[in-house]
């Protein structure tokens, strides 16, 4: 069977998976996690394989462990699929009620995408979310989820078909193309008509290729380089434990710390403390000639620096001389993931809120909590940087389109 098959299919089963009730989505989805549980072995096996693979063509630290599937990282995907379970279903929600003045009754909706496809790398815990989101939301689901995770993604997928034929619904709303390796990639990205939504997650460079190539819908989840600026009246116990959690506590992951900004009027009392704590945690600084000079082990910043995702435990520093600055370099350098404040000032605060241009935006908070889990919406898809209907974490409901069902008694248009 050809890819383009296996997609015509999922466009076929999307039919049947659409119309299912929110009690038959969730029996779909309560049998995935049992199967999670009792194939665990055969999951942590198929993964280790693709470690190996990883390891043997010197696959960076950062996508290693985003590959890593553990026992414990398993139930955390079960735990995710119960929180997902424990949503109420957005399919046929109201979104707006109208009755015009001549008696025509509009109603908007919520409905199914109908075919949702994913092209990601190196992170199978994407093929239980993506498509436990996709099925709950009446969708089908094709994957396209790289050749370092072949071995696991070819266990997951099938735990989900199996799911879908436990409880006699079509399995081919589940579909992978990853036997066709970049071909099915391609066609994916050619599917109009078939595909709904694209959604890419991974590396920059995947995510742009996706949005130079696909013909079909793309939802753009974007790389992170993140910023947390240290005001002028940040606390120092908030400097310090936010900064070590936001770099330190996953750095593989998008929503890790990449740049910290300082105010010159915070450096005398919180940098040192800060980059100290960073340097037992085995941080790497980056830092502009200033940060050199109080902190001698930090590695001489270059303008690439302010632009580098490091996935990893390094980070660039720089000292802002005001707020405009640091608002400045943020707009110059962002990605528009996520950016925080720490600062006990309500009016900067406030600014900073209204002013910064970032999918997410906070105060005297981790930006470990741009995550669809910690907002609530048990998985997530990705992280929307774009400026279309869905942007940050990505929810059920952002996994949804609108229709409107218009009732009439006979009305014509004068």
């Amino acid at each position: 069977m050809s890819a383009i098959e296996l997609i015509t299919k999922a466009k076929h089963a999307s039919r049947s998976i659409g119309l299912l009730t929110a009690s038959e989505k969730n029996e779909v989805l309560k049998t995935v996690s049992v199967l999670l549980s009792d194939r665990s072995a055969e999951i942590i096996a198929a993964n280790q394989v693709d470690l190996d693979n990883a390891e043997a063509v010197q696959m960076s630290t950062s996508l290693q462990d985003r590959l890593r599937l553990t026992p414990a990282r398993i139930e955390s995907l079960r735990v995710a699929l119960a929180e997902l379970i424990a949503i109420p279903d957005p399919i046929g929600e109201t979104v707006r009620d109208i009755t015009r003045p001549n008696g025509l009754h509009l109603k908007e909706v919520r409905v199914p995408f109908g075919v949702i496809g994913a092209i990601y790398e190196a992170r199978p815990n994407v093929t239980i979310d993506i498509a436990a989101m996709a099925l709950k939301t009446g969708s089908s689901i094709v994957l396209r989820g790289g050749s370092a995770a072949l071995n696991t993604n070819a266990v997951l997928v099938q735990i989900l078909k199996d799911a879908l034929t436990t409880n006699d619904q079509n399995s081919d709303a589940v579909a992978t193309v990853d036997e066709f390796g970049r071909a099915g990639a391609t066609e994916m990205m050619k599917a109009t008509g078939l595909i709904d939504v694209l959604i890419p997650r991974g590396s920059a460079s995947l995510i742009h290729s996706v949005i130079e190539e696909a013909k079909v819908p793309v939802i753009q989840t974007g790389d992170g380089v993140v910023h947390i600026f240290l005001d002028a009246t940040a606390k120092l116990e908030y400097a310090v434990e936010i900064v070590k959690n936001a770099k330190v506590q996953r750095p593989t992951v998008c929503n890790a710390l990449e740049t910290l900004l300082v105010h010159k009027d915070a450096v005398d009392r919180l940098l040192l403390p800060v980059l100290v704590e960073l340097d037992k945690s085995g941080v790497i600084i980056h830092g502009d000639k200033a940060v050199v000079e109080l902190f001698p082990k930090a590695l001489p910043a270059t303008d690439d620096d302010w632009a580098t995702e490091y996935l990893s435990l390094e980070l660039a520093v720089k000292i802002v001389d005001s707020f405009d600055e640091a608002l400045e370099h943020i707009a110059k350098y962002s990605t528009s993931h996520t950016e925080s404040i720490i600062t006990e000032d309500k009016v900067n605060a406030e600014r900073f809120l209204a002013e910064v241009d970032s999918a997410v935006v906070m105060v005297n908070a981790s930006t470990r909590f741009t995550d669809g889990g910690e907002f609530g919406f048990g998985a997530e898809v990705g992280i929307a940087t774009q400026k279309l209907h869905a942007r940050g974490p990505m929810g059920l409901t952002e996994l949804t389109s609108t229709k409107w069902l218009v009732r009439g008694q006979g009305q014509s248009r004068a």
